[in-house]
């Protein structure tokens, strides 16, 4: 089986719904950014902070690369990851890309009490959010092989919706 990239703006649901998928269908589960942090012995925030963001996009790239030999697997993108063209082409390479939309408000209510969202962390509002969403946007719809829509869903209804639209089921 093809593998499984998870992408959209943080706080729709990548993490929630690699987790959901990895049970349902008995896929391995890699969380870019938990993995990234791992490596690096230090937060997103902190990696922001002290070496920058091109080096995190960097980061992100190398791992993409790194997955391609692997199968059966979902990966939880971080939410810059399809800004980058080779990323996309490496996404594409290895799998379907599922992108997981919801709207600003609904963005702002999962992600106001996270504290490691560094783009967002001094701007915890719905209009930043949208303006942020506004600026990718269309490579997040570019990138995508389906679009799946996770407002006022369960983590149940939206994996069945993947895996629907996959042909898992």
């Amino acid at each position: 089986m093809d593998n499984i990239f998870l992408i959209g703006f943080m706080g729709t649901g990548k993490s929630t719904i690699a987790k959901g998928l990895s049970a349902a269908y008995h896929l391995k589960v890699v969380e870019m950014d938990e993995l990234i942090e791992k490596r690096q012995g230090m937060s997103i925030s902190d990696i922001f902070a002290k070496k920058g963001e091109e080096y995190f996009r960097k980061l992100e790239t190398e791992l993409l690369k790194e997955i391609q030999h692997e199968k059966n697997v979902v990966v939880s993108c971080g939410g810059g990851t399809p800004l980058r063209s080779e990323n996309v082409n490496a996404m594409k390479e290895n799998g379907k890309v599922v992108l997981l939309n919801a709207t600003p408000e609904s963005i702002f209510e999962r992600v106001k009490n996270n504290h490691n969202r560094p783009l967002l962390e001094n701007n915890k509002n719905v209009d930043y959010i949208k303006d942020m969403l506004a600026g990718r946007k269309d490579k997040y719809f570019a990138a995508a092989d389906i679009i799946i829509e996770t407002d006022n869903k369960s983590r149940e209804q939206i994996c069945t919706e993947i895996g629907e639209s996959l042909g898992l089921i």
